[in-house]
């Protein structure tokens, strides 16, 4: 049986990435691209997809 992974933290992360992309968003932050790696990253490791 596959032992289940605690991914509270790639939760945490996936959440706090996605307010900073949204704040990045709607002020007009230049490097808004650099922030999607850690979303989309962060999202793949918490639904324990990789």
């Amino acid at each position: 049986m596959a032992q289940k992974k605690n991914t509270s933290a790639y939760w945490l992360l996936f959440f706090i990435s996605t307010a900073g992309f949204i704040f990045a968003w709607y002020s007009h932050f230049e490097y808004l691209t650099l922030i999607l790696p850690f979303v989309a990253t962060s999202f793949v490791k918490a639904m324990d997809i990789m």
